[in-house]
């Protein structure tokens, strides 16, 4: 990034769009996303940005939503369309991008893909995805797993996050999206040829 974005003017709007208690996730995130991008060699201030951002519509009602997807000229699946769990980053991409003017692929994809992780993603997609489940605020079961394998291995983080998404989506009766059976089987596969 060429210069340092107006982080208290994106607080700002976070604030006035997010519940307390999303807000401060989103700090969190953007918290661990740095410290993350530091450790492994990605673009610590793209990762604050993105981490910050990542919920930024998930407060959005649905009417909301529906209008942003048409807006924005978004066409959803038929998993997404059933998975309003989704929407968020979806939708939130698209906010970053059409309302915001952050023009920045890597950050529109990081926000894009950090529920359902995608085959091929970036590193600053990965991470993303990966402090979105381990940031300071998580407090769910298997949460101290996650930070020990992340400060270890992106990879086994990554398979380990995967698995535990797609065990509690499948023990729910939930439709598994493509890009998450894909990007798991894409790290599986790889670690088959090792």
């Amino acid at each position: 990034m060429c210069k340092t974005p107006d982080y208290e003017n994106y607080k700002e709007i976070l604030q006035s769009r997010l519940t307390p208690k999303r807000y401060h996730h989103s700090l969190c995130v953007a918290d661990e996303a740095r410290r993350l991008a530091q450790k492994y060699g990605a673009d610590s201030e793209k990762a604050y940005l993105a981490g910050l951002l990542h919920d930024i519509t998930k407060n959005a009602t649905e009417e909301e939503h529906l209008n942003m997807f048409g807006t924005f000229g978004i066409m959803l699946n038929s998993v997404e369309k059933v998975t309003e769990k989704l929407w968020h980053a979806i939708s939130g991409a698209g906010y970053v991008k059409n309302v915001l003017k952050i023009e920045d692929d890597e950050i529109f994809d990081a926000i894009r893909y950090h529920t359902t992780a995608k085959a091929d993603m970036s590193l600053l997609s990965l991470i993303l995805y990966l402090a979105d489940f381990s940031s300071a605020d998580r407090d769910y079961e298997d949460v101290d797993v996650m930070r020990s394998l992340v400060d270890k291995s992106l990879e086994e983080a990554y398979i380990y996050a995967l698995s535990y998404t797609i065990k509690e989506i499948v023990d729910k009766g939930g439709a598994l999206h493509l890009d998450t059976v894909n990007a798991y089987n894409q790290i599986i596969l790889k670690g088959s040829k090792n």
